[in-house]
């Protein structure tokens, strides 16, 4: 290659000056750039364009120095703001995009993963005044599983959302106290337990020594999408040596992919210190009692833990009890909540785990069908494709085929079917192709679930909440494919229905030939909201209750369990049994019974206790909240004003994809047959469907006894419900009528669950009329 080397500068017409070598009439080789408003780059040309190794120096003061590429930053390289911040790392097209770490003006300092000139994926945060958070992001905020680290040496260990404390997690009081529950926006919200400091737990001991005390050996883990073509540039030496390896117990390994989504936040952004705020929410709202929480002492050798239940921050119950070892209800309890809390977002399970094996391979087959079926031309459903041909099978050997990828399970044949029929129902339940594959088939995983009934089938659920996986008998299957074509007109003809949305039906063929059946369902509970209570409604009563030292922090209840009535919107009732009586009648037609109504609560705080939070002074004049009691003794109730229902709005409504984001939005008879919204002070408002944000107060009258002369108590919250109809894979066979010709000769035949599908129906549907009463 030869070049023309000129002795003197080139002057354009436009005042810039370039002096170096060209070819031709483009610079070429080495040279300098200086712009007319006083921007200089020297470096490396290609044909008239910055490309290779250089610097630029703009008039502000702020400086690059590192790759070019076709003229723009592009590669590794180090910029310094005319401010004094500090960026060095990966570039994409001048963002910053793959590993890299940037000291701000203030001093806080950014080490990790980048995405399109945001935080996203695997890092590590330090504010000047050293707090410190390591874990995940997305869009730039906290988001997914991290730990939190503040400069009084409390430490939190969970989940994440929009950058507030959002899931489960346990969080560590400097004291030595500890308290394992969930948070909602930052609040503590349901169920929790505290652990005096002192109080031996085998689950936490493991979990404190596994974290350490000094987070700062807790390293940076490359996840497999930081070490993208992106990440990569000449300079690999430098860059290993700017970030270390993070092993938090391989909570935090692998993060994971994660949807690009920009940003507004600009080259000199940086979060406000968590400190301050810390202390704001510990100390006047976030728990009445936190502030002295890690202050408790054990008087003696006894282990005493502190059962506590939450609304919105507001401690509503708390049961102090002796902590035994040996009580397997404590031992359950406690063994769900720290594994919880403690779960990796991505896949983690043990090698060898025939669940994880089985999660594996339905991704793998997921993934292969919906890549299959995706390209093809969209069409009307045939009566071809709920056929018996209609199927898909594929053999997926360990080592990779010429129409299968290598991976890490074990041999599997797949079989998918009448995927034409569920690939049109995803489209109408407005579900996109790639959304699914990456909630499906995303590096997070799935999750595996107890399974909250008797059937002894597996569940799992989708790292973003908005599925759920359950295996089936074969039984089930042929009730599920033979109802597939009336149930596919159903759905159809009712976008509002209430019964379980079906997105696939998979069946996994092991080597040993057992074979598993998935469907995969969308989940009723997909929301940002703290679900605090869950009901199973059948409508019988013969064993529909829950033993008292059965119940956990997620248990199920049912019909005999449910102490409150819901009374709302006269349109938004009608419109509720209007739909359960176009899905009974469907379910009655297709034979079935045992189905349910599976209704969870969101509780808001009562006006009464949020005072407490404006006026804590007001706590010790009453008493304080002990055994199963409901809210604070001696305060008189005072009936709430009820949710705000709004006119709808779609620009201000969180229409973020959902398992039920076809539904309609609903009118309210409280605002003039409009479509309505629900606005949730402090938390945002919500697009009010059917099952979906139903806005409700659930009145509760607790039990007296007949000597007791006093003014009946009413309890009454402000709920905002979610419910479905599941389980509608029960056929109303010669073995259902067996066991209902037994049963009725122990029990009133109207009480137990096997009837006939008619009786079921009319059953079901006067037992939730009782539940969902007119309002007076």
């Amino acid at each position: 290659m030869e070049y023309t080397e000129r002795l003197s500068d080139k002057a354009f017409p436009n005042g810039d000056v370039y002096s170096g070598n060209f070819r031709g009439v483009l610079p070429n080789g080495k040279g300098r750039y200086t712009w007319s408003d006083g921007t200089i780059y020297e470096g490396d040309w290609e044909q008239g364009r910055m490309t290779g190794n250089g610097q630029i120096i703009w008039l502000s003061g702020a400086k690059y120095e590192g790759d070019f590429s076709g003229g723009h930053l592009h590669g590794f390289g180090t910029l310094t703001g005319h401010d004094g911040t500090v960026y060095s790392g990966a570039w994409r097209m001048n963002v910053q995009h793959g590993i890299g770490r940037k000291q701000y003006f203030n001093s806080d300092t950014y080490e990790g993963s980048w995405k399109e000139g945001v935080h996203e994926g695997c890092g590590r945060y330090c504010w000047n005044g050293g707090t410190t958070y390591i874990g995940n992001w997305k869009g730039g905020k906290m988001c997914g599983r991290g730990i939190m680290k503040w400069v009084n040496g409390d430490l939190y260990d969970g989940f994440w959302l929009n950058g507030v404390r959002h899931g489960s997690g346990i969080y560590r009081f400097a004291s030595g106290g500890y308290y394992v529950g969930k948070w909602s926006r930052d609040l503590k919200d349901g169920k929790g337990t505290f652990y005096p400091a002192g109080c031996i737990h085998p689950s936490l001991n493991k979990w404190c020594n596994s974290l350490g005390d000094d987070d700062g050996k807790c390293l940076l883990s490359h996840s497999s999408s930081l070490n993208s073509e992106e990440g990569r540039g000449p300079r690999p030496s430098v860059k290993r040596s700017l970030f270390k390896k993070i092993l938090v117990d391989g909570a935090l390994r692998n993060a994971g992919r994660i949807s690009h989504k920009r940003s507004s936040l600009d080259e000199n952004w940086s979060l406000r210190d968590p400190a301050r705020d810390f202390k704001c929410h510990e100390s006047s709202g976030m728990s009445s009692y936190t502030s002295d929480e890690g202050q408790h002492e054990l008087q003696d050798n006894s282990t005493i833990v502190y059962e506590r239940e939450y609304m919105q921050g507001v401690l509503i119950k708390e049961r102090i009890r002796k902590y035994t070892e040996s009580s397997p209800k404590t031992k359950q309890h406690k063994k769900f909540n720290v594994k919880e809390a403690t779960r990796s977002s991505c896949l983690d399970f043990f090698n060898g785990n025939q669940s994880y094996h089985l999660m594996l391979n339905l991704q793998l087959g997921i993934r292969y069908t919906v890549g299959k079926i995706t390209p093809v031309p969209m069409r009307e459903v045939r009566s071809s494709d709920f056929g018996h041909q209609a199927r898909i099978r594929m053999y997926f050997p360990r080592k990779g085929s010429q129409f299968t990828p290598p991976h890490h399970s074990i041999d599997f044949h797949w079989k998918d079917y009448c995927p034409m029929v569920f690939r049109n129902l995803r489209e109408m339940f407005k579900l996109d192709a790639a959304d699914y594959m990456m909630s499906m088939c995303g590096d997070d995983g799935l999750r595996e679930l107890a399974s909250p009934g008797k059937s002894g089938s597996l569940f799992y659920l989708s790292h973003d909440d908005r599925f759920v996986i359950k295996t089936l008998k074969r039984p089930e299957l042929k009730v599920l494919l033979k109802m597939l074509p009336k149930y596919y007109r159903h759905v159809g003809e009712h976008e509002n229905t209430l019964i379980t949305k079906f997105f696939g039906l998979h069946r996994i063929t092991l080597k040993d030939g057992k074979k598993v059946r998935f469907v995969v369902m969308g989940n009723m509970f997909c929301t940002e909201l703290q679900i605090h209570r869950r009901y199973d409604l059948k409508g019988s009563s013969h064993g529909r209750f829950t033993d008292n030292d059965k119940i956990g922090e997620t248990t199920t209840l049912k019909d005999l369990d449910l102490s409150y009535e819901f009374q709302m919107d006269k349109l938004l009732r009608e419109s509720l049994f209007r739909q359960i009586s176009l899905d009974c009648k469907f379910l009655e037609s297709q034979q079935i019974i045992d189905y349910s109504l599976l209704l969870g609560l969101h509780f808001r705080a009562p006006e009464h206790l949020k005072a407490l939070l404006e006026n804590p002074s007001v706590m010790h004049n009453h008493e304080s909240p002990s055994g199963d009691g409901a809210i604070l003794q001696g305060v008189p109730m005072i009936r709430s004003k009820g949710l705000l229902l709004v006119t709808h709005e779609p620009s201000f409504v969180n229409t973020a994809p959902g398992p039920h984001i076809r539904g309609n939005t609903l009118r309210a008879y409280s605002l003039g047959d409009k479509e309505v919204d629900l606005l949730l002070p402090g938390t945002g408002r919500l697009r009010v469907q059917l099952g979906v944000n139903m806005p409700a107060q659930a009145i509760c009258k607790p039990q007296q006894d007949e000597n007791d002369s006093e003014v009946e108590v009413v309890e009454v919250y402000d709920v905002v419900l979610y419910m479905g109809i599941i389980d509608i894979l029960q056929a109303y066979n010669v073995k259902k009528k067996v066991e209902h010709a037994c049963k009725s000769l122990q029990h009133n035949p109207l009480t137990i669950s096997a009837v006939e599908p008619k009786l079921y129906a009319t059953r079901f549907y006067k037992f939730l009329e009782k539940v969902f009463p007119v309002r007076p």
